[in-house]
């Protein structure tokens, strides 16, 4: 087996189309044509079946691409490692991210880590919280920036950065509006603005009502913080969002105000694999990362 005929069966089964297949890889489709037999041959089973223009993969064929998958992840990784090894400050930083820590804390610590290191590159993905657990999990990243930080999930390790309040963004002429801070049994009864069913922090946020005697009105619904900061400053009811989010400034036309008694606190950290250690590039940056808060707290 080879690693050239692997290759041409990553691609042609990504694809599902032999020709599509040669021109991504600059070959001809006679040759890739030709090592997928050959493996197919050496294997002694069928990877793909015809179905029309397409070529699907068999039954054996997705177990085979799911093992090459791997394979292919842990060849890449190994490259990277031994360039790493050589020049960590010029080597890649690979982050998965929540959307409410896009705006924010992530450029803030890639630019100070950049001053630092300018010839480190990065390559960033935005996903939901539960994704960015899946996705270190399973090898497609080293690293994650979540909030809250699991503490009892044993597929990745969690680590503190910092903990932040969830804060209500109140329209102006709402009668809640001139107070310094806001009860959370006060919020009963008001309408509400929450990200959608599902977010782990909504989740946070209904719980916290629950536990204070009473089930939030949800007005209206977002899929990010900025749609649910559009729709207070719309004065359509109360957000309450991440404190994190609102560094910047706060949205027209709306204040920000301090939840308490009790408050909703929410932390924020790094998740990385049980299984696999970082790459030498990664570990500057996680080291980095965990002393600049511990700096500025």
């Amino acid at each position: 087996m080879e690693f050239r005929q692997i290759l041409y069966f990553m691609e042609v089964a990504k694809l599902e189309h032999m020709t599509e297949a040669a021109e991504s890889l600059l070959v001809a489709q006679s040759a890739i044509s030709r090592q997928i037999a050959n493996l197919e041959e050496e294997l002694g089973v069928k990877l793909f079946v015809r179905q029309g223009r397409r070529l699907r993969l068999t039954p054996t064929g997705r177990m085979f691409y799911a093992r090459m998958s791997n394979a292919m992840r842990l060849i890449e990784q190994a490259k990277r490692e031994i360039a790493e090894e050589l020049e960590p400050e010029k080597g890649t930083v690979r982050i998965a991210f929540p959307i409410s820590l896009a705006a924010y804390m992530l450029p803030m610590v890639i630019s100070a880590f950049r001053k630092q290191y300018p010839d480190t590159k990065f390559q960033l993905k935005q996903s939901s919280y539960r994704t960015v657990i899946e996705e270190v999990m399973n090898g497609d990243f080293n690293m994650g920036l979540v909030g809250p930080v699991p503490t009892e999930d044993t597929r990745v390790n969690g680590s503190i950065l910092f903990t932040e309040n969830i804060v209500a963004l109140v329209p102006i002429t709402h009668p809640l509006a001139g107070r310094s801070a806001i009860r959370l049994p006060q919020l009963e009864g008001e309408p509400l603005i929450l990200l959608s069913k599902g977010l782990v922090f909504r989740d946070m946020i209904v719980s916290a009502c629950v536990k204070e005697g009473f089930e939030p009105t949800v007005a209206f619904e977002g899929d990010d913080v900025d749609a649910l900061k559009g729709l207070a400053s719309a004065g359509l009811g109360i957000s309450l969002i991440p404190e994190v989010t609102m560094l910047d400034n706060v949205p027209r036309s709306t204040v920000k105000i301090p939840i308490v008694d009790p408050s909703i606190p929410r932390t924020i950290g790094v998740v990385t694999p049980v299984d696999r250690e970082l790459l030498p590039t990664e570990t500057l940056f996680y080291n980095f990362i965990h002393s600049f808060y511990k700096a500025g707290s």
